[in-house]
């Protein structure tokens, strides 16, 4: 009886599998290839600074042509020179501020914790709950500043990454620069 049932289930296992294996190849669909180009030259971050919900939302716009090559603010004007070489376009960087890396950073003196940051914060990178102060994560946060629109007591502010032993680099010459 046992036995019955652990080649019944190994049979029906394997039927299913082949069905899948063939669907996937004659059902797949094909997709952008200048998407995925320009999806891995964005940050990668999924902050969605750039009004979309996504890095692939953003490469698919740009792809279609619906974006501007100056949507994405973490990118800074590197990124945006890179999307305009690859889409072949005419990119303007006067509108383009050039940031650091940033973090939300939260004053515990003036929190009150009203649980509105958390909840708006797409990377789950804060952490809190009602009536207690709350704690930005670093390693997750993308500095979207959405948690900074909706602090009512304004507690929450971007702050520039403090250089540490483990996030300082040594800044490359340009070429032609005096070293």
């Amino acid at each position: 009886m046992l036995f019955a049932a652990v080649v019944s289930l190994t049979i029906l296992g394997t039927v299913f599998g082949l069905l899948l294996g063939v669907a996937a190849r004659y059902l797949k669909v094909e997709g952008n290839p200048l998407v995925a180009e320009l999806e891995q030259l964005l940050p990668g971050s999924q902050c969605g600074q750039c009004g979309f919900p996504g890095c692939t939302g953003a490469a698919q716009a740009l792809a279609d042509g619906s974006a501007p090559v100056t949507l994405c603010p973490p990118g800074g004007r590197a990124v945006v020179q890179l999307l305009a070489d690859k889409l072949g376009i005419e990119a303007d960087l006067s509108g383009v501020e050039e940031k650091g890396p940033m973090i939300a950073e939260v004053k515990e003196e003036i929190c009150i914790g009203c649980t509105r940051c958390f909840k708006v914060c797409p990377t789950d990178a804060i952490m809190g709950a009602a009536q207690q102060i709350h704690v930005v994560f670093r390693e997750a946060c993308t500095a979207c500043g959405k948690c900074e629109e909706v602090c009512p007591t304004e507690s929450i502010k971007l702050q520039a990454v403090p250089v540490t032993l483990q996030s300082w680099y040594w800044n490359k010459p340009m070429a032609g620069e005096a070293v």
